[in-house]
């Protein structure tokens, strides 16, 4: 197997990786103390920049002006984009305005296409994607209480959603409701889009996560609809399969979020080196001269390098054999580049000691968004029973 990369390919990651590295990351200290829309001017002046170099947009199609890469290539910018929070924006490859618009390329009428997806691509608006409940349990989207009810020309939707990342200043929501309570239970939802502005949705606050509310892109939303009405064309795909939309949709989300996190661990893993290596005044001595601190080093290398490969080969075998024959390894990065996520960030901020604590770098902030990984998208458990449960049955990693 061949295992170079390209060195067109290689170049452009070097530049994304630089430009994250010297244009994006100094912005992170106004993120951390002020806010999102604080920095938003700047950030989409960066984005100007990123489309004056070809960048925009790596996973949407040329057709719609973005870079129209392969799932693999399409990885390997990830991974180097997300070295920074900001930096998945800043390239317009943000959750959830990426799986938003590839829902809406694959399964969009032309008209939806028209409003939604075209502005949508090209970083005009942004957009959310309101499945999660509050008394249902995330982990199993066929458990739905909202409901959209046919009313005339009108779809008429009530019920409560929340963890609805980017809500707060999205110009419409994908949202999962129940259309047909009656049908088998992965055939009860649908998706539909609703416009934020339309009457009855209300966005009722950002969820604080660890004591942090975010704003703009970096928030959870709880929103709710009560007789909220939309035409009855906002229907999206076919009615009664929310569900299989929502896994396609998961299932490249699930790579673009295991390379995103590894672009993270690589930032961690920088800053934990720099600090081993810094000079102890009191003590004149480096915290690289601890074994200790050694050999935290050692393993984080390891693990980046282990949950890397398997990822980038999850990639692959998508893309010569089709989602079905990766089941098992999509759910196997998800919980295993999570887990390594968590563990580098910890050591790096252990080496940092109160430093790191603050927001003086960018490794609390990590620590406090990205512990998450291991919940959502389905939390490690659910893939590793689902995983389990499978190699007991059969030998699907044979091959």
């Amino acid at each position: 197997m061949d295992f170079s990369i390209p060195p067109e390919t290689r170049n452009r990651l070097d530049a994304m990786r630089r430009f994250v590295d010297e244009e994006v990351a100094p912005l992170e200290p106004r993120f951390f103390r002020e806010s999102f829309r604080a920095i938003e001017p700047a950030l989409d002046a960066l984005r100007d920049t990123v489309r004056n170099h070809g960048w925009w947009a790596p996973g949407v199609s040329s057709g719609l002006g973005g870079m129209g890469l392969g799932l693999v290539d399409l990885a390997l910018v990830s991974e180097a984009v997300g070295r920074s929070p900001l930096g998945h924006y800043v390239f317009g490859m943000n959750a959830p305005d990426a799986g938003n618009v590839e829902l809406l390329h694959l399964h969009g009428t032309p008209e939806q296409r028209a409003r939604w997806l075209s502005p949508l691509a090209a970083g005009e608006i942004r957009s959310c994607f309101a499945m999660t409940e509050p008394a249902n349990a995330g982990s199993n989207p066929v458990l739905l209480d909202a409901t959209a009810t046919p009313d005339g020309d009108e779809w008429l939707l009530d019920g409560r959603k929340w963890f609805t990342t980017g809500a707060d200043g999205a110009a419409f929501a994908v949202v999962m409701a129940v259309t047909d309570p009656d049908a088998p239970r992965h055939e009860r939802a649908s998706m539909i889009l609703v416009p934020t502005d339309a009457p009855g949705y209300e966005m009722v606050r950002n969820v604080p996560v660890m004591g942090h509310s975010g704003d703009g892109l970096f928030s959870h939303g709880e929103v709710v609809f009560r007789g909220c009405r939309v035409p009855r064309e906002n229907l999206l795909g076919p009615r009664g399969q929310g569900f299989r939309l929502a896994q396609e949709r998961l299932g490249p989300g699930r790579v673009h979020h295991c390379m995103r996190w590894l672009g993270i661990c690589h930032r961690a893993f920088d800053l934990m080196r720099q600090r081993a290596r810094a000079r102890r005044v009191a003590t004149n001595a480096t915290l690289a001269d601890q074994d200790l601190v050694r050999a935290w080093i050692a393993e984080s290398a390891a693990e980046i390098a282990a949950s890397r490969w398997l990822t980038l080969h999850t990639a692959w075998t998508i893309e010569r054999d089709g989602w079905k024959a990766a089941r098992d390894a999509i759910s196997i990065i998800k919980f295993q580049v999570a887990r390594t996520l968590q563990r580098v960030v910890d050591r790096a901020l252990q080496v940092h000691g109160g430093l790191g604590m603050t927001d003086e770098t960018p490794l609390a902030f990590f620590y406090r968004e990205e512990r998450a990984a291991r919940i959502y998208d389905g939390p490690d458990e659910v893939h590793k029973l689902a995983v389990g449960r499978r190699l007991l049955r059969d030998d699907p990693l044979a091959s």
